[in-house]
């Protein structure tokens, strides 16, 4: 099948021929019909994350899809054949930037049925990560303060919808362009970024979800009430993260050097600092798409690509001026699908790994 690969760490995104997926008995073998595109995508093309996420060369890049079950495994019974599906694979498992794929049965969820395939495929990774950092770490609660950096961002525009869900009050930084944006998005109060100091103008704040990092997150935690929260997810990581990793004793000790400092800060202004890995979740996705459903939740599309452009998707991300996410799209009868005899093929070798 095709897919977009890295042979090496800071070479260029290119089409290749791979192996059909091998997928076991509690698997799901999806054909992808739209990805999402993320600069997680290319920092884990640069080599950043090589350390924890020691991923074996080439690798299929790709961390959130939407697309339709073609075959499941033989102990797999919440999804069938045809069922139109979305998911973020676990971090062990992504490659969504191809053909088709194979998703634990954990990880996937229905898709939203009021949405397209290529907005559904924007959400999985933004969305859980908006839901982990709100949700399941800060439990925000009405009537809370909470601040989203990035509020016209993949995350920030589905974190302000779901803080204003949860009864919070909500700040966010944008630029003077997208105020308007994403006000209808439900934020109360948008910083200009650009002019305007967010630290000079907020204070008292129960939970911040810093997605840029540096300077921004030393501020944010100066906004924060004693006792608040910043949830960083551009970084440092912490040592909570190491130990929830199991990475070994040297870079637990290195990772707890990185976040030394903005932990140390914190403590002295008598907040928390915590740092996020989003996780994978079919259970979160299936809150996710009722929420959608219910229109609670919108997904923003700010660019669509056809599958063969996404090594220039990827690249323009860089570019910005995107208001949500960027997605590639691969509909039906762009290029030939698995025949039943290779699909069937693929599961008789899962059942056997």
């Amino acid at each position: 099948m095709k897919a977009f690969v890295i042979v090496k760490y800071k070479a260029g995104l290119r089409m290749a021929e791979v192996a059909e997926p091998v997928f076991g008995d509690r698997d799901v073998l999806v054909r992808v019909e739209a990805a999402g595109l993320k600069q997680l995508d290319e920092k884990i093309r640069l080599g950043e994350f090589k350390q924890i996420l020691p991923y074996a060369l080439p690798l299929v890049l790709g961390n959130d899809l939407a697309g339709t079950v073609l075959r499941v495994g033989a102990k797999v019974d919440g999804f069938k054949p045809g069922d139109e599906v979305f998911a973020r694979p676990d971090a062990a498992r992504i490659g969504t930037f191809a053909e088709r794929i194979a998703v634990a049965e954990a990880d996937l969820a229905m898709k939203p049925s009021s949405i397209t395939m290529a907005e559904a495929g924007s959400l999985p990774l933004v969305a859980l990560t908006a839901w982990q950092a709100l949700v399941e770490r800060g439990n925000v609660q009405p009537g809370q303060k909470v601040l989203i950096h990035a509020g016209a961002g993949g995350v920030g525009t589905v974190a302000i919808q779901l803080a204003k869900h949860l009864g919070a009050t909500v700040a966010t930084t944008a630029s003077a362009a997208n105020a308007d944006f994403v006000r209808g998005l439900g934020a109360d109060t948008v910083i200009d970024y650009k002019d305007e100091d967010f630290e000079q103008i907020l204070s008292g704040f129960d939970l911040v979800l810093d997605s840029l990092g540096g300077r921004n997150l030393e501020k944010s935690l100066r906004i924060l009430r004693p006792g608040g929260e910043a949830i960083g997810i551009a970084g440092p990581p912490d040592p909570a993260f190491a130990r929830e990793s199991n990475l070994n004793p040297l870079l637990r000790l290195g990772i707890a050097g990185l976040s030394r400092k903005i932990r140390s800060q914190a403590r002295r202004l008598g907040v928390d600092y915590e740092f996020l890995f989003m996780h994978a979740s079919g259970g979160q996705l299936e809150r996710i798409a009722r929420l959608v459903d219910d229109g609670v939740l919108r997904p923003v599309v700010g660019r669509v690509h056809p599958f063969a452009q996404t090594p220039e998707a990827l690249q323009a991300l860089g570019t910005g001026g995107l208001r949500g996410k960027a997605v590639i799209v691969n509909p039906p009868g762009d290029s030939p699908a698995a025949t039943r005899s290779e699909v069937a093929g693929q599961h008789r070798q899962g059942e056997q790994a």
